[in-house]
Protein backbone atom coordinates (compact mmCIF):
# COMPACT_ATOMS: atom_id res chain seq x y z
CA UNK A 1 0.00 0.00 0.00
CA UNK A 2 1.54 3.51 -0.94
CA UNK A 3 1.37 6.47 1.29
CA UNK A 4 -0.48 9.46 -0.16
CA UNK A 5 2.76 11.68 -1.01
CA UNK A 6 0.23 15.04 -1.07
CA UNK A 7 0.18 15.01 2.91
CA UNK A 8 3.56 15.18 3.41
CA UNK A 9 4.38 17.69 0.87
CA UNK A 10 3.67 20.91 2.93
CA UNK A 11 5.81 19.83 6.03
CA UNK A 12 9.30 21.39 5.72
CA UNK A 13 12.35 20.02 6.54
CA UNK A 14 11.76 15.97 6.36
CA UNK A 15 14.69 14.14 4.50
CA UNK A 16 13.01 11.44 2.26
CA UNK A 17 14.41 9.75 -0.62
CA UNK A 18 11.30 11.18 -2.56
CA UNK A 19 13.00 14.81 -2.28
CA UNK A 20 17.04 14.21 -1.41
CA UNK A 21 19.35 12.50 -3.35
CA UNK A 22 21.80 9.52 -1.91
CA UNK A 23 24.53 11.89 -2.67
CA UNK A 24 23.28 14.92 -0.83
CA UNK A 25 22.20 12.93 2.13
CA UNK A 26 25.44 11.50 2.73
CA UNK A 27 26.93 14.78 2.46
CA UNK A 28 24.58 15.76 5.44
CA UNK A 29 25.69 12.83 7.34
CA UNK A 30 29.19 13.61 7.12
CA UNK A 31 28.30 17.01 8.15
CA UNK A 32 26.27 16.03 11.41
CA UNK A 33 29.28 13.91 12.30
CA UNK A 34 32.11 14.93 14.54
CA UNK A 35 35.21 12.71 15.28
CA UNK A 36 34.76 13.36 19.20
CA UNK A 37 31.77 15.06 21.34
CA UNK A 38 31.63 16.45 24.66
CA UNK A 39 30.24 14.98 27.97
CA UNK A 40 27.27 17.35 27.71
CA UNK A 41 26.63 16.87 23.97
CA UNK A 42 25.94 13.15 24.76
CA UNK A 43 24.27 13.64 28.03
CA UNK A 44 23.27 17.00 28.44
CA UNK A 45 19.17 16.59 27.50
CA UNK A 46 19.01 12.90 27.48
CA UNK A 47 21.49 10.38 29.94
CA UNK A 48 20.99 6.68 28.07
CA UNK A 49 23.45 3.91 29.41
CA UNK A 50 23.46 0.29 28.10
CA UNK A 51 25.19 -2.96 28.43
CA UNK A 52 25.08 -6.57 27.78
CA UNK A 53 24.74 -9.22 30.94
CA UNK A 54 24.85 -12.76 31.02
CA UNK A 55 21.16 -13.26 32.15
CA UNK A 56 18.05 -14.30 31.12
CA UNK A 57 16.08 -11.59 29.87
CA UNK A 58 13.13 -12.73 31.95
CA UNK A 59 14.67 -13.15 34.90
CA UNK A 60 16.35 -9.40 34.48
CA UNK A 61 12.97 -7.71 34.33
CA UNK A 62 11.72 -9.50 37.17
CA UNK A 63 14.78 -8.40 39.68
CA UNK A 64 14.03 -4.65 37.98
CA UNK A 65 10.93 -4.95 38.46
CA UNK A 66 10.99 -5.58 41.74
CA UNK A 67 11.58 -2.58 43.84
CA UNK A 68 13.79 -3.92 46.29
CA UNK A 69 16.55 -4.70 44.00
CA UNK A 70 17.20 -1.17 44.02
CA UNK A 71 18.64 -1.35 47.23
CA UNK A 72 21.27 -4.12 45.91
CA UNK A 73 22.30 -2.72 42.70
CA UNK A 74 21.90 1.15 43.07
CA UNK A 75 24.67 2.88 44.56
CA UNK A 76 22.37 4.91 47.17
CA UNK A 77 18.80 3.79 46.91
CA UNK A 78 17.57 2.03 50.32
CA UNK A 79 15.27 0.63 52.47
CA UNK A 80 12.12 1.10 50.65
CA UNK A 81 8.85 0.16 52.19
CA UNK A 82 5.24 0.64 51.18
CA UNK A 83 3.29 3.89 52.14
CA UNK A 84 -0.57 3.95 52.31
CA UNK A 85 -0.78 5.35 48.90
CA UNK A 86 -1.40 2.01 46.66
CA UNK A 87 1.77 1.02 44.80
CA UNK A 88 4.14 4.19 46.02
CA UNK A 89 6.74 3.65 48.37
CA UNK A 90 9.69 5.44 50.04
CA UNK A 91 12.68 4.46 50.98
CA UNK A 92 16.00 6.81 51.12
CA UNK A 93 18.97 8.29 49.01
CA UNK A 94 21.89 8.42 50.83
CA UNK A 95 23.26 10.76 47.99
CA UNK A 96 21.32 13.88 50.14
CA UNK A 97 21.33 13.75 53.60
CA UNK A 98 18.31 12.76 55.26
CA UNK A 99 16.95 12.33 52.22
CA UNK A 100 13.72 10.61 51.31
CA UNK A 101 12.64 8.69 47.91
CA UNK A 102 9.78 8.10 47.16
CA UNK A 103 8.67 5.81 44.43
CA UNK A 104 6.49 3.49 42.16
CA UNK A 105 7.37 1.05 39.66
CA UNK A 106 5.77 1.00 36.14
CA UNK A 107 6.49 -2.45 34.72
CA UNK A 108 5.39 -4.11 31.65
CA UNK A 109 6.27 -7.81 31.39
CA UNK A 110 5.04 -8.52 28.06
CA UNK A 111 7.96 -5.64 27.03
CA UNK A 112 10.18 -5.93 29.12
CA UNK A 113 9.99 -2.25 30.07
CA UNK A 114 10.16 -1.18 33.75
CA UNK A 115 9.64 2.54 34.71
CA UNK A 116 11.06 3.83 38.10
CA UNK A 117 8.60 7.30 39.18
CA UNK A 118 10.29 8.67 41.72
CA UNK A 119 11.03 11.84 43.52
CA UNK A 120 12.58 13.46 46.33
CA UNK A 121 11.08 14.51 49.47
CA UNK A 122 7.74 14.24 48.45
CA UNK A 123 5.41 11.65 46.86
CA UNK A 124 2.56 13.37 45.05
CA UNK A 125 4.39 14.53 42.08
CA UNK A 126 7.11 12.08 40.55
CA UNK A 127 8.36 13.79 37.95
CA UNK A 128 12.08 12.02 38.17
CA UNK A 129 11.43 9.13 35.80
CA UNK A 130 13.98 6.43 35.25
CA UNK A 131 13.11 4.43 31.45
CA UNK A 132 14.43 0.37 31.22
CA UNK A 133 14.18 -1.53 28.64
CA UNK A 134 15.62 -5.49 28.96
CA UNK A 135 16.03 -7.35 25.27
CA UNK A 136 16.71 -10.17 24.13
CA UNK A 137 20.56 -10.37 23.60
CA UNK A 138 19.75 -13.59 21.43
CA UNK A 139 17.34 -10.94 19.33
CA UNK A 140 20.10 -8.62 18.55
CA UNK A 141 23.55 -9.77 19.26
CA UNK A 142 23.12 -13.28 18.87
CA UNK A 143 23.82 -14.59 22.16
CA UNK A 144 22.23 -15.35 25.66
CA UNK A 145 21.41 -13.05 27.59
CA UNK A 146 19.62 -9.29 27.78
CA UNK A 147 20.68 -5.93 26.90
CA UNK A 148 19.73 -3.36 29.45
CA UNK A 149 18.84 0.54 27.76
CA UNK A 150 18.11 2.88 30.71
CA UNK A 151 17.26 6.57 29.66
CA UNK A 152 16.81 9.76 31.85
CA UNK A 153 15.53 12.89 30.54
CA UNK A 154 16.38 16.02 31.88
CA UNK A 155 12.88 17.77 33.51
CA UNK A 156 13.16 21.00 34.11
CA UNK A 157 12.89 20.28 37.84
CA UNK A 158 16.44 19.30 37.76
CA UNK A 159 17.72 22.49 37.16
CA UNK A 160 15.70 23.71 40.19
CA UNK A 161 13.86 21.84 43.39
CA UNK A 162 10.23 22.93 42.94
CA UNK A 163 9.34 21.99 46.77
CA UNK A 164 11.61 23.76 48.54
CA UNK A 165 9.57 23.45 51.30
CA UNK A 166 9.42 19.68 51.79
CA UNK A 167 13.68 19.59 51.69
CA UNK A 168 15.61 18.49 54.74
CA UNK A 169 16.87 22.12 56.50
CA UNK A 170 20.43 20.76 56.77
CA UNK A 171 20.52 19.47 52.82
CA UNK A 172 22.64 21.22 51.12
CA UNK A 173 22.39 21.19 47.42
CA UNK A 174 19.74 19.62 44.74
CA UNK A 175 19.72 16.05 43.20
CA UNK A 176 19.76 18.21 39.44
CA UNK A 177 23.36 19.35 40.65
CA UNK A 178 24.83 15.96 39.27
CA UNK A 179 22.92 15.98 36.15
CA UNK A 180 26.25 16.34 34.65
CA UNK A 181 27.44 13.19 36.27
CA UNK A 182 24.55 10.99 35.44
CA UNK A 183 26.35 9.26 32.60
CA UNK A 184 29.05 8.24 34.78
CA UNK A 185 27.03 7.26 37.65
CA UNK A 186 24.55 5.48 35.80
CA UNK A 187 26.90 3.76 34.03
CA UNK A 188 28.69 2.30 37.26
CA UNK A 189 25.14 1.18 38.49
CA UNK A 190 24.74 -0.90 35.43
CA UNK A 191 27.81 -2.44 36.24
CA UNK A 192 26.41 -3.61 39.65
CA UNK A 193 23.22 -4.90 37.96
CA UNK A 194 25.32 -6.76 35.38
CA UNK A 195 28.27 -8.16 38.27
CA UNK A 196 24.79 -9.34 40.51
CA UNK A 197 22.41 -11.02 37.74
CA UNK A 198 25.87 -12.76 35.88
CA UNK A 199 27.34 -14.28 39.63
CA UNK A 200 23.69 -15.21 40.75
CA UNK A 201 22.58 -16.72 37.22
CA UNK A 202 26.15 -18.29 36.46
CA UNK A 203 25.82 -20.11 40.23
CA UNK A 204 22.53 -21.24 39.67
CA UNK A 205 21.11 -18.97 42.34
CA UNK A 206 17.81 -17.20 42.11
CA UNK A 207 18.10 -13.89 41.03
CA UNK A 208 16.73 -11.71 43.92
CA UNK A 209 17.02 -10.16 45.69
CA UNK A 210 18.04 -11.45 48.01
CA UNK A 211 16.25 -9.95 51.41
CA UNK A 212 16.89 -10.30 55.09
CA UNK A 213 13.82 -11.37 56.79
CA UNK A 214 12.10 -9.59 59.46
CA UNK A 215 12.68 -11.32 62.95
Amino acid sequence: MKIDEQQLSDIPGLVRGEQVSVEEVMARCAALTQDSYSYDDIYGKYCTVQGYIDCPPQDTFEYLANIHSLSEWTYSTRDFELTDVPNLYQGIDTLGVDTKIFMKVVANAEALTVDYHCAWDQGRDLWMIYLMRVVSAELVLKRPGSLVMWTNCRHPYYNENPYPQTAPADRQGWVGDMWGIFGAGHTIELDNLKAILEYRHSSQLSVGPHLLLDS
